[in-house]
């Protein structure tokens, strides 16, 4: 099996989220795609997210028919922050076959060196990198120059479709009961609003 591990708070998820994992899936040939809420992120220490659990649910309302993609709670039953090395030591006992994808973001590879154990990680994990927005992907002497030669040589970048979303503005959005139509599938969005997330 062919696994790629799509991790980040997903406050909220939305289209851009999905059209990454989409897009590495094709790209990689992956059989699955999983989608892996983080329960605090060690990247982002002052950032106050929603429950964990909520997260996840709208990441299920976001793939629902979607087969290829699934939704990872163990980060969220585990005590915070939430360490990539953590997630791959476990996923890698729990699928020994598996050949495993981290997908990141060009701006993630960039501090990919600041990371716990990161040679570990690409050991664990091929990285593939996509570019986002103000991130293009990085050249093969830029990923040697972020993450060294011996990380570089387990980088593949993957290409995806330009798409400037962001959970920030989702969430401003949201607390000013702005649309989030075309944003976010309606099913999260009808979430939100049931459950008044991000409204002061």
């Amino acid at each position: 099996m062919r696994m790629g591990i799509l991790g980040g708070t997903f406050d909220p998820i939305h289209y851009g989220h999905l059209l990454a994992a989409e897009a590495c899936r094709e790209a990689l040939a992956l059989n699955q795609v999983r989608f892996m809420p983080a329960a605090a992120s060690p990247h982002k220490p002052d950032q106050r997210a929603a429950d964990g659990h909520a997260r996840a649910d709208m990441i299920q309302l976001a793939i629902a028919g979607c087969p290829e993609f699934v939704v990872d709670r163990r980060e969220l039953r585990r005590p915070a922050p939430s360490w990539t090395i953590d997630t791959l030591r476990s996923l890698r006992s729990e699928f020994p076959e598996a050949e495993l994808f981290l997908l990141l973001g060009a701006d993630s590879l960039r501090e990919f060196l600041t990371w716990k154990d990161p040679l570990e990680i690409s050991q664990l994990a091929t990285l593939a990198v996509c570019n986002r927005p103000g991130s293009p992907a990085p050249t093969p002497a830029q990923t040697a120059a972020w993450v060294g030669p011996e990380i570089a040589t387990r980088v593949v970048p993957v290409s995806i479709p330009g798409i400037d979303l962001s959970a920030t503005d989702l969430r401003q959005r949201s607390r000013q009961g702005q649309s989030l139509r075309f944003r976010t599938p309606r099913a999260v969005e009808a979430f939100l609003t049931e459950h008044k997330l991000y409204r002061n």
